[in-house]
């Protein structure tokens, strides 16, 4: 077997059904970018992405798994959207856009580092970043309740990436040995972007955004020989100011080669990466939405 790294924008590559769905972090718009890819792609080639095997969810990405775990149906054009990443009406304007950039200057330059915890200076190289950066003001509720509604479950098929904000270390819920939790608590954690949203209490520890771990998490995913892993990767929309990021996410793929994987990672085509420059601005949301889903279908139809 083997690894194959595109975008929806490589021509003559065809889409195959996954055994694992990673998602990764990506704000309000890679959220919804997700959402429209993967119902395209469900309607061009009738694939069910709610039966996959295991999911992997990072920050936006963890919103998007924990919905198709619970069986809710994914966003489409013309459905009206509900970011619950406005920050329950607290945070708007100014500190969204601000946000990735907080997060941005407390993770990127030390992503390369990311290597799973085999890597011990990753998580003390974060540990020092994340003690640096201020807890954050507002909490996700909003967040948290429109998860809790769905009921979703760890029911070892979900998996959720965040990072223990004291030590750095990477903790994915509902992975074998993590920490109980309820879907709401490690979703709402998995989003909370260091010095914008406060960190979330679990076991009585802090966790924040898996993104200061890895924008994937891709090395997360349980693969053994011929598994086939769907990555949504939003942050490939950010061009050249992604680079820290992509090369966190190259390593991964390096140790999903090295378990004889088959990975089909997919960036944002052209059409919506020039929607999705502030990835924290809902505005073009539904816009967002139905170029992600014309994306979805155009890789189903290939």
């Amino acid at each position: 077997m083997y690894v194959i790294t595109y975008s929806c924008s490589v021509p003559g590559v065809s889409f195959l059904e996954p055994d694992v769905l990673v998602l990764g972090g990506g704000g309000i718009l890679g959220e919804g970018w997700m959402n429209g890819v993967l119902a395209g792609l469900e309607d061009a080639a009738g694939a069910t992405f709610a039966d996959c095997r295991a999911f992997v969810g990072t920050s936006a990405g963890s919103i998007v798994a924990a919905r198709l775990v619970a069986g809710r149906q994914l966003r489409r054009p013309g459905t009206r959207p509900r970011a619950a990443a406005q920050a329950d009406g607290a945070a708007r304007g100014g500190l969204l856009r601000d946000a990735v950039a907080v997060g941005w200057r407390a993770t990127a330059p030390l992503a390369p580092l990311a290597l799973a915890a085999s890597a011990p200076a990753g998580a003390a190289f974060r540990s020092v970043a994340l003690g640096r950066v201020p807890a954050g003001r507002y909490p996700l509720t909003d967040l948290h309740g429109r998860v809790a509604e769905w009921r979703a479950r760890f029911d070892g098929r979900l998996r959720v990436c965040t990072v223990d904000r004291a030590n750095g270390k990477r903790v994915v819920f509902g992975a074998p040995g993590a920490p109980k939790a309820s879907v709401a608590d490690a979703v709402q954690a998995s989003c909370a972007i260091p010095g914008v949203f406060k960190p979330v209490r679990i076991d009585g520890r802090e966790f924040v955004d898996g993104g200061a771990w890895s924008i994937t998490n891709l090395d997360a995913a349980p693969v053994s020989r011929g598994t086939r892993v769907l990555c949504l990767e939003p942050t490939g929309a950010l061009g050249l100011r992604a680079a820290a990021f992509r090369v966190a996410t190259e390593i991964e793929l390096q140790a999903l080669r090295r378990r004889r994987a088959e990975v089909q990672r997919v960036m944002p085509d052209r059409d919506s990466a020039a929607l999705m420059s502030v990835l924290m601005d809902g505005r073009p949301l539904p816009k967002v939405i139905a170029a992600g889903y014309a994306q979805g279908l155009a890789l189903g139809s290939a």
